[in-house]
Parts: C-alpha cells; sequence; structure tokens
C-alpha cells in the first residue's frame, strides 16, 4: 500500500477547486478528497486525494477514484463553514436517498476488526452494541452510539453489527454536526456493495480503494471531504 501511495503522490497535477470552496476550508485543511458527479442526479462519481499545498492552491495526490453515491444523487448538505445553497439546489433531508454536496470534515474512522497499524484517523471498532441513529425523535440521532452505554430511545436504527457488508470499514463524515433533526444523519464514507450499486446517501468504494484513502488521511491535516456537482 505505501508503494502505491508513493507512485500516486508522482502525479501531484494542479486540481481546480471553486474559489468559494477554497475560501470556505479551515484554515489548517492541507487534506481534501474531492468528490465530483455531473450532475445532481448521478449515483457515480470520481473521487481524488487533493494536497492542499498553501491557501489557494491544491494539487492532485491520486489517480481519480470510481465512487458510488446516493441512489438519488446529490443534495446540499448541512455542513459548518457557511455555504449557502447554489441556486437550483435541492436540500438533504432525513431519508431523501441523496449524498450532501458541500464540505464536510472527515472525524473518525470505524470497522470490525482492531485498529489497522497503517490508520492514522482516530478509531472506533465497532460491535454488535453500536448502532448509527437515524430516528429524529431519539436525543442521539446522528450519532454512532453503544448501547451498553446509553438508553434506547430510537426505532430503526443503522446496524453497525462486524460482517454486515459495507460498514466493515469506513469514516464518519461530519455533516449535520449539529445533529439538528430531519436535515440527514449518519453519513460515512464506506464499502460499496458493487460497483453499480448506489447507496442510500453515503459515499462508496472498493475495499483496495478505500484503504488506501484511509491510509492517506491524517487527522493533523484536518482532512475534508468536498462533494460538487461538476460538469464534464
Amino acid at each position: 500500500m505505501l508503494l502505491m501511495l508513493a507512485s500516486c503522490a508522482r502525479m501531484s497535477a494542479p486540481v481546480t477547486l471553486p474559489p468559494e470552496i477554497i475560501a470556505a476550508l479551515p484554515p489548517g485543511c492541507r487534506q481534501v478528497l474531492y468528490v465530483t458527479a455531473a450532475d445532481q442526479q448521478a449515483t457515480e462519481a470520481e473521487l481524488r486525494m487533493v494536497r492542499r499545498t498553501r491557501a489557494d492552491v491544491c494539487r492532485c495526490f491520486s489517480t481519480a477514484i470510481p465512487v458510488r453515491i446516493g441512489r438519488n444523487g446529490m443534495a446540499w448538505g448541512h455542513g459548518e463553514f457557511g455555504l449557502k445553497a447554489p441556486e437550483g439546489w435541492r436540500i438533504k433531508k432525513e431519508g431523501d436517498g441523496c449524498a450532501p454536496a458541500g464540505i464536510f470534515r472527515i472525524t473518525q474512522a470505524f470497522g470490525e476488526g482492531p485498529k489497522p497499524g497503517w490508520m492514522k484517523l482516530p478509531y472506533l471498532r465497532c460491535s454488535a452494541h453500536h448502532w448509527g441513529i437515524d430516528d429524529v425523535k431519539s436525543r442521539h440521532y446522528n450519532q454512532i452510539v453503544d448501547d451498553r452505554t446509553v438508553a434506547c430511545d430510537w426505532t430503526g436504527p443503522e446496524t453497525m453489527v462486524p460482517g454486515s457488508g459495507c460498514y466493515r470499514l469506513g469514516a464518519v463524515i461530519a455533516h449535520n454536526p449539529r445533529n439538528v433533526p430531519g436535515q440527514g444523519s449518519c453519513i460515512f464514507m464506506h464499502l460499496w456493495l458493487g460497483d453499480s450499486v448506489p447507496t442510500a446517501g453515503c459515499t462508496a468504494m472498493s475495499e483496495m480503494n478505500l484503504s488506501k484513502v484511509l491510509a492517506w488521511l491524517d487527522p493533523t491535516e484536518d482532512p475534508c471531504l468536498v462533494q460538487l456537482v461538476v460538469k464534464p
């Protein structure tokens, strides 16, 4: 894997992010996962690992990685950077089947086994007791909880059970960081269920590519996900 990353590093071509996106990135952000789709209805997209070398310069660190996004495409998401939805965009809401567009921090990784030695992000080892809460009536909405430490006040949660397929490895995307009920919950990067299978709103890819991305991410670089529609 390290050899793969080293070879990608030589591909340092300039990447043009919209000026308003660059201006809105956190000052300490040096790593960007840049996901672009052809239109708001697209369920497939491309991800590029981008290094921000200066406040206004971003350079590619990898070739395009194929990803799958929401089964209903993208809707403008709820981040923490004050960006307003462009004209004509639908707004992300709970259960809409859309991946969020915008800028979002990548806060931690998760998986079914011990933390891999190559991973730098904080890591949550999930068990049968861990749940992603998408019940808008729960005080734990939009959080991963351990039912051994909090009282159940939810119905129909997302299972984070080991061996459950797409959540064997992943990372938390800080969409709706204030956990406002109804604005969308449990947005992750995770394993895809197939290269033609869209998600319920997350960003999914192959295990080889997800491992490569997670090995690159470094919490000291304040990594962010940027998801946008970019016309071919």
